[in-house]
C-alpha cells in the first residue's frame, strides 16, 4: 500500500503508535520515513510533541500534511527535559485520546529509531501466535559509520523500552506504565505477574536501528547509567542481583565507567532511602525472576516463565465452561 493511502486494517491487526518526542530534529525524519515504508502501515501514528524548541514541530507538521494516518498532539514546553516520568506523561496524554475499541494493539516508540519495512507486520504475526503474548519487540542495534550493526545488549524478558508493542487488553490489565524511571522494566514483570508473556527476540527483519547510544542521556553516558541504577533500586532489585548486573555491564563502552555508574546510582538511592515500588507482591515476583536469572541466565528464566504462563492458560481453557454444550438424549 502506498504511504499516502489511508489504511484499511484487518480486524485483529489495527495498531496505534504513540511517540513522545522533544527536540528530535536530528532523528525524527528518519523515524517517520521508516514508518511510511511499513508493509502494514499503522491505523494511527500519534506524535506527542512535548515542548520542542528546535525544528521538530516543522518536520512533524509536514508529515501530518502528507500522511493520512499521522497526527500530532502538541504540549506546552515545561522548560526542562524530564527523562522517564516526562516521557510517560507525554505518552499518557496521547493514550488518553484513543478510542480503544478502534485498535487491537498500541505501541510506544521513540523518535530516534529506524524500523525495517516488515517490522510491524511481523510483530503482529508474532503476537497472534499465542493469545497470552502481551508485549513484544525485536532487538536494538547501533549502526556504525561503516554501516556495520552492533547489537545493544537487551534481555529477552521484555519488549525494548524504545518500541513496546502491546496487546491493549494486556496494557490495560497491568495498569499501563508507572510514571517513574524504570517504567520500561517494571511493565514486563507486571505482565508475568498477571500471566502475560513479555519478550523480545532477534530476527534480521526485526532489527531496530537506534540512532544514539542506549543508556546515555541528554547530559552524558555516566549520568544516564546512574539514572539506570536508581531505577533498578526503585523497581525493587536486590543488591545481590545488582552486583551481577554491574559486573556484566563493566565490559560495555565506556568500559568500566558504565557499570560503575549503574552501581553508583543504585547505592545512592539505597543510602538516601529513596522510594521503591510499593507493592510487596511485585517485589517478591521481581526478585524471584532475577535470582532465577542468575542460575539459568535471563534467556533461560524468560523461557521458563513463558512456558509456565502457557501451561496456566491451557489449564484455564480446559476448566472453562463449554459455550456450546450438547444435550444428550435419554436412552
Amino acid at each position: 500500500m502506498p504511504p499516502d493511502t489511508p489504511p484499511n486494517p484487518t480486524p485483529g491487526r489495527r495498531y496505534a503508535l504513540i511517540c513522545p518526542c522533544r527536540d528530535e530534529a536530528d532523528h525524527v525524519q528518519a523515524t517517520i520515513d521508516s514508518l511510511a515504508a511499513q508493509s502494514e502501515p499503522p491505523t494511527l501514528c500519534l506524535f506527542v510533541d512535548d515542548g520542542s524548541t528546535d525544528d521538530t514541530p516543522r518536520i512533524l507538521a509536514e508529515a501530518e500534511a502528507r500522511l493520512p494516518w499521522f497526527k500530532v498532539l502538541t504540549r506546552a514546553d515545561r522548560g526542562v527535559r524530564a527523562v522517564g516520568p516526562g516521557v510517560i506523561e507525554a505518552y499518557n496524554a496521547g493514550y488518553e485520546t484513543l478510542d480503544l475499541d478502534e485498535f487491537d494493539f498500541v505501541c510506544k516508540i521513540d523518535a530516534d529509531l529506524e524500523f525495517p519495512p516488515r517490522y510491524f507486520e511481523l510483530v503482529m504475526d508474532r503476537m497472534h501466535e499465542h493469545p497470552r503474548t502481551g508485549n513484544f519487540s525485536g532487538k536494538l542495534f547501533h549502526r556504525l559509520d561503516s554501516g556495520r550493526l552492533i547489537a545493544e545488549p537487551t534481555g529477552d524478558e521484555n519488549a525494548v523500552g524504545n518500541a513496546k508493542f502491546y496487546r491493549i487488553e494486556c496494557f490495560e490489565d497491568i495498569g499501563g506504565y508507572v510514571q517513574h524511571a524504570g517504567w520500561d522494566g517494571i511493565d514486563g514483570h507486571m505482565c508475568r505477574l498477571k500471566n502475560w508473556i513479555a519478550l523480545s527476540e532477534d530476527h534480521p527483519d526485526l532489527r531496530i536501528i537506534h540512532r544514539r547510544l542506549m543508556g546515555s542521556s541528554y547530559k552524558s553516558v555516566f549520568h544516564g547509567r546512574q539514572r539506570w541504577g536508581k531505577a533498578k533500586w526503585y523497581m525493587g532489585t536486590s543488591l545481590l542481583y545488582m552486583l551481577f548486573v554491574t559486573a556484566y555491564r563493566m565490559k560495555e563502552k565506556p568500559v568500566f565507567i558504565g557499570g560503575l555508574g549503574i552501581m553508583l546510582g543504585y547505592l545512592k538511592a539505597m543510602l538516601t532511602g529513596y522510594q521503591r515500588v510499593s507493592t510487596p507482591e511485585f517485589r517478591r515476583h521481581l526478585r524471584a525472576f532475577e535470582h532465577r536469572s542468575i542460575i539459568k541466565g535471563k534467556a533461560g528464566a524468560t523461557v521458563e516463565a513463558n512456558e509456565r504462563i502457557k501451561r496456566w492458560w491451557d489449564e484455564q481453557q480446559r476448566s472453562a465452561p463449554d459455550p456450546n454444550p450438547t444435550n444428550s438424549s435419554a436412552a
